[in-house]
């Protein structure tokens, strides 16, 4: 029965309905929530904050020993895994209908606590999802079930993002997060598609050794130098699009994009893209090792990234916006398909949710405390153009010039300034993209020196 009830088709059908259970409350609380902010007109400031809600999800590997060593009773007759899954969902079912009763311009503190609490169940959720993915196969299935993961994620960006815009603008920001609890149930199904597979190597203990055995393996499979060159390009490897991804919707916002524009065009473009860009990260897994496929990535992610800077110095254009979308969005499917493989593959199932935790708040913490400040690094930027703009004015007033040539200099560089002023970002897309700079050399460096 259990094979029947595990066959492959299975496996990736539980895994894409997990997938979109994980990525649907993120989603809200990462990105939609900060659209929903700036359309009642919360200062970025305030909104650039609400990025470190989600640092729970940086830091889960301090509470995945309790999904490695315990189960939740009554629940955990579907097993070890699904217990805490199917908990953890019930629980933001309640969160996300608790934030549509709360009018955030009221009361933002109460407003903030339930998203953190959504952010908090979202990331034990996670963990026991990747737990339950890792454990149900062998790593030459893994591929396929990344991308089957990374489908049903894609899916729930699309309903959180494009869908709440689209639903948002007809009906209101209340109803929408009422409509996302409802479609939370399909995670809860996505648990009943197989059967839990009982991890026999797994290693329970105290709670204590739970975080130091996990190191002491990775310890004695690479090496201390190995692993911590390891851990800095996963820390690194990111960095670009966790920075950018909590303030993309504002930045469309900010650009004079509409929200049926945003969610109708850009956001089905971008799942379209994103899609084959999964299955392109399959590809490249399998025509090259492991590493030149992180290398790739990340010269895509880098070299997409800063077309934005071009966006925001440039008049509204709903077509070079999409194309951009398009391209940034392949990159982000090819390097989510390629990393989570990579993560899965220095993982040990005797310590499975610890290391593949640990591996993963490394990757995202770093990222989400630089994104808790884009709001006041764009701000930043704001001022520092408008005291160049005003420079500008000022030397044109003191020097009285009666050259149409020099004057016609003046005006011109003045509208730049005043357009890059307007949208303030162009700094901001160069700067994160800059950042995939040391994740490549360090991909270079560990690939000459291990010559894998």
């Amino acid at each position: 029965m259990s094979t029947a009830l595990n066959k492959p088709y299975k496996k990736y059908l539980s895994i894409t309905l997990l997938g979109f259970a994980s990525g649907l409350p993120y989603m809200l609380i990462f990105s939609t929530l900060a659209t929903w902010l700036a359309f009642i007109n919360v200062d970025i400031k305030t909104i650039g904050f609400f990025a470190w809600v989600v640092l729970t999800y940086s830091l889960k590997v301090f509470w995945a020993p309790l999904i490695d060593n315990f189960s939740i009773p009554i629940l955990n007759k579907y097993g070890k895994r699904k217990s805490w899954i199917i908990l953890m969902q019930l629980i933001i079912i309640f969160g996300l209908l608790m934030l549509s009763l709360i009018n955030p311009k009221e009361n933002l503190n109460l407003f903030a606590f339930f998203a953190f609490l959504i952010a908090l169940c979202g990331s034990f959720n996670d963990i026991a999802v990747d737990a339950f993915r890792i454990e149900l196969s062998k790593i030459e299935e893994q591929g396929k079930l990344a991308a089957g993961y990374q489908l049903g994620y894609r899916i729930a960006i699309l309903l959180a993002t494009s869908g709440a815009l689209v639903i948002a603008s007809r009906t209101s920001w209340e109803f929408v997060y009422q409509l996302m609890a409802f479609m939370m149930v399909f995670g809860i199904l996505g648990c009943f598609v197989v059967q839990e597979k009982k991890n026999i190597k797994l290693v329970s203990s105290n709670l204590i050794n739970s975080l130091i055995n996990p190191l002491k393996d990775f310890y004695k499979r690479f090496g201390i130098y190995a692993i911590s060159i390891l851990f800095l390009i996963i820390a690194t490897y990111r960095l670009t699009d966790i920075v950018t991804g909590q303030i993309t919707n504002v930045f469309y916002v900010k650009m004079g994009f509409t929200l049926d524009e945003i969610a109708l065009v850009v956001k089905f473009v971008a799942l379209a893209a994103a899609i084959f860009g999964f299955y392109l990260g399959t590809f490249l897994l399998k025509r090259f090792n492991i590493y030149n496929a992180l290398l790739i990535g990340a010269f895509l992610v880098m070299f997409t990234n800063i077309f934005f800077a071009y966006i925001a110095i440039s008049e509204k254009n709903l077509l070079t916006l999409s194309s951009i979308v398009a391209l940034d969005s392949i990159a982000a499917g090819v390097v989510g398909t390629i990393n989570i493989t990579f993560l899965t593959s220095l993982v040990s199932k005797k310590y499975t949710a610890v290391q593949y935790a640990l591996l993963t708040s490394i990757m995202t913490l770093v990222g989400k405390i630089l994104s808790g400040f884009s709001g006041v690094v764009i701000e930043g930027f704001r001022k520092y153009i408008f005291n160049d703009s005003n420079i500008l004015n000022n030397i044109n007033q003191s020097f009285e010039m009666n050259s149409v040539t020099i004057q016609s200099v003046v005006v011109s560089a003045l509208a730049i300034i005043e357009r890059v002023n307007d949208s303030s970002w162009m700094l901001f897309y160069v700067c994160t993209s800059l950042m995939t700079i040391p994740s490549i050399l360090l991909l270079l460096f560990y690939s000459k020196k291990y010559k894998v």
